[in-house]
């Protein structure tokens, strides 16, 4: 598979792309909310690390590698990482997918991509490029990905309808996105899984599976496009009071 532009980025044109000097979390640049996408009825979290966790901690629970298996993440596959923060995934689905597929690492804050763009060089990892994204739109080429990665950052989406509405078009036929959070409300860094349901399913989406996933701190959700895309109008935000924040798997360890 080939991305619909190229992917490798070098040190000029990841200078343009950041449109500035570089910024903290905190100044972060926001976009219009006259965008005709209903607002999130809930708290966004804030930004405030790259990291969640040590590498090394992360390492000991297996984290990236569980979460890459049950994705069915492999070698050839082209994939995006959203939210690459300092690059922990990053550089796993690099090593992972091999020289005959692609990662696309995203983020909105430029700092993060600059110090993970220096990280790809050192490491030498051909087959990853760094973009930044805006808030409400990861700007990722279209019909291009196997595997879209949200890990530890979903509750960060300022403008979730818009920013899932905009990620569509990016996968490829059969393509999935992949969700891992934690299971508590959003102003504590974690998402409902009912609630996460709900606003992939106003936006098109239908859940493929839930399963609990204590070595990444809360749960997996993987969602696939489903129907057609639908009008911003039409798109109605959930209510973040009315969902259950539980994850109670069927024996087989999934549901829907």
């Amino acid at each position: 598979m080939t991305l619909a532009r190229p992917l490798l980025l070098g040190a000029t044109l990841l200078l343009a792309a950041c449109d500035g000097s570089p910024r903290g979390p905190g100044n972060v640049t926001r976009e219009s909310s006259n965008t005709g996408f209903p607002a999130a009825d809930r708290p966004v979290a804030t930004i405030v690390s790259s990291r969640w966790s040590s590498e090394e901690e992360r390492d000991r629970l297996n984290e990236a590698a569980k979460v890459m298996d049950l994705a069915g993440i492999k070698p050839g596959m082209t994939v995006a990482d959203i939210g690459a923060g300092e690059g922990y995934y990053t550089i796993r689905l690099g090593q992972r997918v091999g020289a005959k597929g692609r990662v696309v690492a995203e983020d909105i804050v430029p700092d993060y991509i600059s110090q993970l763009a220096t990280r790809v060089v050192r490491e030498k990892l051909d087959n990853v490029s760094v973009r930044l994204g805006l808030p409400a739109d990861p700007r990722l080429p279209e019909n291009s990905f196997d595997r879209v990665l949200m890990v530890h950052m979903y509750h960060e989406i300022e403008s979730p309808y818009e920013f899932l509405w905009r990620l569509r078009p990016s996968l490829a036929p059969g393509g999935q996105v992949v969700v891992v959070d934690a299971d508590r409300p959003t102003e504590n860094h974690g998402t409902p899984p009912a609630l996460l349901k709900c606003e992939f399913a106003a936006v098109g989406y239908k859940q493929v599976s839930i399963r609990p996933m204590a070595s990444a701190g809360g749960y997996m959700a993987v969602f696939e496009a489903s129907g057609g895309r639908p009008e911003p109008e039409t798109i109605r935000a959930c209510k973040s009071g009315a969902h259950a924040p539980t994850v109670t798997p069927k024996p087989n360890g999934a549901h829907e």
